[in-house]
């Protein structure tokens, strides 16, 4: 545990205990969203490089065409 957190634990463990509960719960709630982001995160680049790979090999086999940004 870094001293940063077991200041801030010490500092917690001071206050009543209903805040004590206040402060717990949002500290699980962020590490909670958090992990679900980083979770998210890594799928979402997942399906990115699944989709540039796709892209390559089709490129790879010829079968793009270059674009053309004035007829957009």
């Amino acid at each position: 545990m870094t001293g940063l957190l077991k200041q801030a634990f010490d500092a917690a463990s001071r206050l009543p205990e209903d805040e004590q509960d206040a402060v717990a719960g949002g500290l699980l709630a962020e590490l909670h969203s958090e992990e679900e982001w980083g979770e998210r995160f890594t799928s979402t680049q997942d399906a990115l490089a699944a989709l540039a790979r796709e892209a390559l090999a089709e490129h790879e086999k010829g079968e793009t065409e270059d674009l053309d940004p004035n007829s957009l």
